[in-house]
């Protein structure tokens, strides 16, 4: 497998700048993997599209604001966007920093009166680990002194409504730095639509980082190495995917993150257990999928990790079709866009 055989032209028209009115109003794009007519609906209706006796399972890690604006103790500008929490105990994270010049070792950021970054060591990946030190909760202070961290491809700065649109209703656990953005067209009342109809939702978390949007920079797909990120099954999830599994219904993922974190489990581990780990699994054409029956997805940028994990999942020639076929349609692409159901 090539890098260019997950390639498509994408009208830049067609990426979602801003999120459709209502978090149901996006359509929803419907690939049997049994049949070849691609058919649609709107998120509102996906309902109906289940059957008593399914599981959903979430992934309810919530963003955090995690772009910070200092200053260096020379005076000089910084910028620090968060990656991934090293240490659960203390507030030491892996960053991205852009200023002049390159901050020293031992050096601080300061960002307010409160809170400063004291900068550790320049890490493998050319990021940063760094320490918050401050008075005070870290992520109470985060939340009033971050930014949202809107993906690159949308092109315009974070806004009030992003604070809220660009977070899942359901969202629990702080630590992610990106959406898992196939939630984010789930309402309370399509939830409650879905349980009313005799279908359970159970929930895990894994804390989104930057890798899963890292671009594949080697023409032999398989030889990309994934970034790890965190992420916890507890046992209540796994009973139900059990019980799910022995009444003959189907265990839909909300998204990628959440097909990660259960198939990365049941890779690494002697058969699906809860618990916690770091995912690092890289999906891709061929691959064997152990806990997933369904996979409620948007739709994802060329030559990414996203693509080929639907890929695998769907056929690759079924999905590079279903994707010309959504451009035909003019459908929204990237975190506020339409969605696909793949069955």
């Amino acid at each position: 497998m090539k890098l260019d055989d997950f390639d498509y032209y994408l009208p830049p028209e067609l990426i979602a700048n801003e999120p459709s009115s209502r978090r149901d109003a996006a359509r929803l794009m419907i690939l049997n993997r049994s049949d070849s007519k691609n058919s649609e609906i709107t998120v509102s209706d996906f309902p109906s599209l289940l059957n008593p006796g399914d599981l959903l399972v979430l992934n309810d890690t919530k963003v955090i604001p995690a772009r910070l604006f200092g200053k260096k103790e020379s005076g000089g500008k910084a910028e620090i966007f968060l990656v991934r929490r090293q240490n659960m105990d203390e507030e030491v994270w892996e960053a991205l920093i852009r200023s002049s010049k390159p901050p020293l070792v031992g050096s601080k950021i300061i960002l307010d009166e409160k809170f400063s970054a004291l900068v550790i060591e320049r890490t493998e990946e050319s990021s940063w680990l760094v320490s918050f030190v401050g008075t005070g909760d870290f992520f109470e202070w985060l939340e009033s002194h971050g930014e949202v961290p809107l993906p690159p491809y949308i092109k315009r700065k974070a806004e009030k409504f992003d604070k809220e649109r660009y977070q899942t209703v359901y969202a629990k656990e702080p630590g992610a730095v990106a959406a898992p953005t196939a939630g984010l067209h789930f309402t309370p009342e399509l939830l409650s639509a879905i349980k009313s109809k005799g279908i359970d939702i159970a929930t895990l978390t894994l804390h989104v980082g930057l890798g899963t949007f890292m671009p594949v920079r080697i023409e032999d797909v398989t030889s990309h190495k994934m970034h790890k990120e965190w992420y916890t099954i507890p046992p209540r999830t796994v009973d139900a995917i059990n019980k799910c599994k022995e009444s003959g219904g189907r265990v839909i993922a909300i998204g990628t993150t959440t097909t990660r974190a259960l198939e990365h489990s049941a890779s690494h581990q002697a058969g699906f257990s809860a618990g916690t780990g770091e995912a690092d699994i890289f999906i891709y054409p061929g691959y064997n999928f152990k806990v997933i029956d369904g996979l409620f997805t948007n739709f994802h940028l060329p030559k990414s990790t996203l693509l080929m994990l639907v890929s695998a999942f769907a056929g690759k020639e079924k999905i590079m079709q279903a994707y010309e076929e959504a451009i035909a349609r003019e459908m929204r692409f990237y975190s506020y866009g339409d969605a696909m159901f793949i069955i």
